[in-house]
């Protein structure tokens, strides 16, 4: 097995073997500039782990972890373009550098080159990939829908909010650990527990990414800190909030989701107040713990040595402990 940061160095060497600047170059720069970008490559890192944990070279997976890489990216930029978002990983986002038009082709060029590195593997394997591959696509572009929908709705319930970055969050997280094992050719079983454990984990990724919206440190989170405060997007945060607030804070939340302030720094300010006068901020940190520990459980039942559910519990307990 190897370290976090070895996986990282691998994925990056991997990537930079790859050919993806081409003509024209107005399609593939911006392909190469996110990818450039880095970022934490969380999903690509687990796939090349779970490949390991089933007793395969870490080499063989590459090819599917960059595919994961790419199209999770390729999710960002039409993310980015949705939401209007000026930074990503505290650079600009691929449409405000290029321009709309650019940043939609090369999303879809990416979504395209994801599906192309699968080719590398045998028959089997490769169906078995480009199925889970296409399942999870379309299940991300569904929560990508379901987060837009939700914007202009205020009976939003959090069975409907956690089904949604399950699919636009979370089934990815699965996938990509599932990648692994169906590339080390592991029994059935250890493919869908590892993928039901990837899922709980991808939840409390999502949610501590929720919190570290409006709670992080600008200078380590690497987007706009209040993003979804200023999109008016109700989070688990928000839901939470609105539960437990009194009448006014109620009616102050509701009004504050239904203003877009040129300055929106009291905005932020106001609502983060709210979050925290009403418990939602705690609450939210109860889930993200709840989670990781609901994906511990999983873990137990996999038929792997306890040397290796400890490299994977200690792998969840930093994800739940992180800042960016």
């Amino acid at each position: 097995m190897h370290s976090i940061y070895q996986y990282q160095e691998f994925i990056s060497t991997y990537l930079e073997e790859q050919t993806i600047i081409k003509e024209p170059k107005n399609l593939y720069e911006p392909i190469d500039y996110i990818l450039a970008l880095g970022g934490k490559r969380i999903r690509p890192i687990l796939t090349l782990m779970t490949a390991e944990i089933f007793g395969t070279d870490y080499k063989k997976a590459l090819p599917a972890a960059l595919a994961v890489e790419v199209f999770h990216n390729f999710s960002l930029v039409h993310d980015d373009i949705m939401d209007d978002a000026p930074l990503r990983r505290g650079k600009e986002t691929v449409h405000e550098k290029w321009n709309l038009n650019t940043g939609i082709l090369s999303g879809d060029a990416m979504l395209i080159l994801a599906y192309q590195y699968f080719e590398k593997y045998e028959p089997k394997v490769f169906r078995d990939l480009a199925k889970l591959f296409s399942k999870t696509a379309i299940e991300v572009c569904e929560g990508q829908q379901w987060d837009v929908d939700f914007e202009n709705r205020e009976d939003v319930t959090i069975p409907e909010y956690l089904k949604m970055i399950q699919y636009k969050t979370a089934v990815l997280v699965a996938a990509a650990m599932k990648m692994g094992a169906i590339i080390a050719e592991t029994s059935e079983e250890n493919c869908n527990l590892i993928y039901d454990f990837g899922l709980n984990l991808g939840l409390a990724f999502q949610l501590q990414d929720d919190y570290l919206d409006a709670f992080g440190d600008p200078e380590t989170f690497g987007k706009q800190v209040g993003g979804d405060i200023i999109e008016n997007k109700k989070t688990y945060l928000y839901l939470k909030a609105q539960e437990f607030a009194n009448a006014d804070q109620a009616e102050e939340l509701k009004h504050l989701f239904s203003i877009h302030p040129e300055d929106n720094t009291e905005k932020i300010n106001s609502v983060k107040e709210i979050f925290n006068a009403t418990g939602a901020s705690e609450v939210t940190k109860q889930a993200i713990q709840e989670f990781t520990l609901k994906a511990f459980e999983t873990l137990q039942k996999i038929n792997i040595d306890n040397e290796k559910k400890d490299i994977l519990k200690s792998f969840g307990e930093n994800l739940m402990g992180r800042k960016v």
